[in-house]
């Protein structure tokens, strides 16, 4: 038997210790690749939506549904829907009103606002509907209401059903090419279209209709307004209203960013923490819709690295 000097084993040690340091890192590499590419972040997202290197984010608002978006007397929009705007603008580095152009919509000029550029999102009460995802994008839901009607006191024994507001002689206002407008019609109920909520509500107060049916986030809000004058009316219209942040169909990185978003909001609410969304809920619609109500999970969120989760280099 052959005895190996010293520095050949030291020689030996070494060329051992490089094959299984070889195989190490082969083995590391085999387990990146398995792992596949690193989800895009935010910045990345941001560079291909059509928003970026913009100066200001315009974003399509209502100025008059209490508690949800209105412009108050100081000339600052406020409201729930205002709030989740706020966040979101500032979520894809647009913070502060300075840099956000509101634009006031009436509900039937949402659609033809996206779709012509005037605004870059729109987030003012935009119930999700398979006609308008033919039309225009949609991230979230951001909130589940129901569709309700606001009667006068006086008439709140008169109309309790689907079959009184087809009396002939009741006057039911809608705000045009809203969904409550065509699930009326599905009902067989005839209305008076109006341009927005407010108008039908003001036309209640002058006694030109009888009852306005809306979304039900969208009627409290008439409701905080004159407590003493309205009762809200629960019928059974139908399904749920899904209510989301309508984008450009063009830009789907726009879309994924938003929901990112919302679903960053969605996860801190969830794990106990105050959220953007539950603050902007308790500060305006808790009073009057009660205290329990959660953020619901919005739909296809993408896997996104936002700014404060990217490791330094």
């Amino acid at each position: 038997m052959t005895e190996t000097s010293p520095g050949g084993r030291l020689r030996l040690l070494g060329t051992t210790l490089a094959v299984v340091l070889t195989l190490l890192l082969a083995a590391g590499a085999g387990c990146d690749s398995r792992r596949g590419p690193e989800p895009p972040s935010v910045q990345e997202k941001l560079k291909q939506s059509h928003i970026y290197g913009q100066s200001k984010l315009r974003i399509g608002v209502a100025n008059y549904e209490p508690l949800m978006g209105v412009l108050d007397d100081s000339g600052k929009y406020v409201g729930f829907d205002i709030d989740i705007a706020r966040y979101l603008a500032a979520s894809l580095g647009y913070a502060g009103d300075q840099r956000i152009e509101f634009v006031r919509l009436a509900t039937e000029d949402r659609i033809p606002a996206l779709q012509s550029g005037q605004v870059d999102m729109v987030v003012s009460s935009f119930s999700i509907t398979e006609e308008r995802q033919k039309l225009v994008s949609f991230a979230g839901p951001y909130f589940v209401t129901t569709q309700e009607v606001l009667v006068p006191v006086a008439l709140k024994n008169r109309v309790r059903t689907i079959e009184d507001l087809r009396s002939p002689d009741l006057r039911v206002c809608v705000g045009g090419g809203s969904t409550t407008e065509a699930e009326l019609g599905r009902h067989e109920i005839k209305t008076l279209v109006v341009k927005n909520v407010h108008d039908c509500v003001e036309g209640i107060l002058d006694g030109r209709y009888d009852a306005v049916s809306s979304d039900e986030t969208i009627l409290a809000g008439f409701r905080s307004r004159y407590p003493t004058r309205f009762e809200i009316v629960d019928m059974p219209f139908g399904t749920s209203e899904q209510l989301g942040i309508g984008v450009p169909i063009g830009d789907p990185a726009l879309r994924d960013l938003v929901a990112f978003f919302l679903h960053k909001s969605y996860q801190e609410g969830r794990a106990g923490r105050t959220s953007p969304w539950l603050s902007a809920y308790h500060r305006h619609l808790g009073p009057w819709l009660g205290p329990d109500r959660q953020q619901p999970p919005p739909l296809n969120v993408p896997d996104l690295v936002d700014f404060d989760e990217k490791a330094p280099v």
